[in-house]
């Protein structure tokens, strides 16, 4: 069996088409988090967008304040925040409030922003965005340890600035970065002993650099004298099971292909061949799985074989099916793949075949101990009979 214990959650972007009520897609979306709080699920991760139409939340931590609020268990994380939108120290202060008012349920997930329609509209030049995410970590991390900064970069200005409220969590709330295809993920995992989240583990692309980002940072740690937890590491793929594979194919007719269409308006990436079925093709090029729980367990088997030995699976959230499907979807996860991995049942099959072995001893101490009992209770019948009535003793 593993020697990690496999976790289970969700990456939220999220996904609505744009002709839904978007009131009433943001209240699904806090309805999915209590349902995956009721299912087990371990954590979800809320992005942050601006534009494109799709991507509704722009701030994950009022969604997390919220869902928070109305879940027990589940952990909350911001997937990601575009820290070169942000003054660094404002960051900070809300991380560290959402991790007091959530008694540490928070995550903090930190990104150099994925839309180059949001950092436009900001004036943020795409080619600075990943150097800036970096000054922002650093000095978030200093925050969150209690530290006074005075410092200026191109593009924010500290004059003895401190978080006057420092963190629930000791030292800090769990940190991760994303990573997709560049190293740039891995360089600050490493060097901040961070988690990662591979948001793209199972596009051909994001597959294929997962090992090696998974070295970058593991080296960069190693100079820092330091090892990457692999129990951290978080791999992202978008999936949706049913209880065959032709449900699970004809539930998708509902969004696959609007999905797909706002993935290539963005950025053209997910381009099937004329004349093929969009779906069939995302699942035999594995982008992802359309199919059943075993088609879920296999997908991350691969991972495995792949990576090695990783601490978190997230399904990537979309809208592929209806609201009711996509809830079947993630009870069947629940109900199959979690066990699959956590090893919960293995108890229970052995206590199974313990019996099934030994069934024909069991079925023989079974009869054995009800015809003792007859034979007892026949026994006492006899002597009853036999005895004088009560009072008669005597005569």
């Amino acid at each position: 069996m593993s020697q990690i214990q496999l976790r289970h959650g969700i990456f939220l972007p999220p996904f609505h088409p744009m002709e839904e009520n978007p009131t009433q897609c943001l209240e699904r979306d806090l309805e999915l988090m209590v349902w995956l709080d009721k299912l087990g699920f371990h954590e979800a991760w809320i992005g942050e967008h601006h534009s494109a139409g799709w991507e509704t939340i722009s701030s994950p931590e009022l969604f997390i304040a919220v869902a928070a609020e109305r879940t027990r268990s589940i952990r909350l994380g911001t997937g990601v925040i575009s820290l070169p939108y942000h003054n660094p120290l404002m960051t900070a202060n809300r991380i560290i409030q959402l991790d007091h008012m959530t008694r540490g349920r928070i995550m903090f997930g930190a990104g150099p922003g994925l839309l180059a329609s949001d950092a436009l509209m900001l004036g943020i030049d795409p080619n600075t965005q990943r150097d800036r995410m970096a000054e922002a970590l650093d000095v978030i991390l200093r925050f969150f340890r209690g530290e006074i900064v005075t410092e200026q970069s191109d593009w924010y200005t500290f004059v003895n600035a401190r978080a006057h409220l420092l963190p629930y969590t000791k030292p800090h709330p769990e940190v991760a970065v994303v990573s997709a295809v560049t190293p740039s993920g891995g360089r600050l995992a490493g060097k901040y002993d961070l988690s990662m989240i591979c948001v793209a583990a199972t596009n051909p692309f994001g597959y294929d650099a997962l090992d090696a980002n998974w070295k970058i940072a593991s080296d960069i740690a190693a100079e820092h004298g330091r090892t990457m937890d692999p129990a951290r590491l978080r791999l992202v793929g978008p999936m949706h099971i049913a209880e065959t594979r032709a449900k699970a194919y004809e539930n998708c007719k509902f969004g696959f292909e609007r999905y797909l269409g706002y993935l290539n308006n963005n950025q053209p990436r997910f381009l099937p061949p004329a004349g093929t079925d969009p779906a069939e093709w995302f699942v035999e090029n594995k982008f992802g799985v359309i199919g059943t729980p075993d088609d879920a367990i296999a997908l991350i088997q691969r991972l495995r074989d792949k990576q090695g030995e990783f601490g978190i699976m997230l399904q990537q959230a979309h809208n592929w099916a209806d609201w009711e499907a996509t809830k079947r979807s993630y009870e069947l996860y629940a109900r199959y793949v979690m066990p699959h991995f956590s090893g919960d049942n293995v108890p229970r099959v052995e206590s199974f075949n313990w019996c099934t072995a030994h069934r024909d001893e069991l079925t023989e101490k079974r009869s054995a101990a009800a015809r003792a009992m007859f034979e007892k209770h026949e026994a006492e019948q006899r002597a009853r009979m036999t005895r004088p009535p009560k009072g008669r003793e005597a005569w």
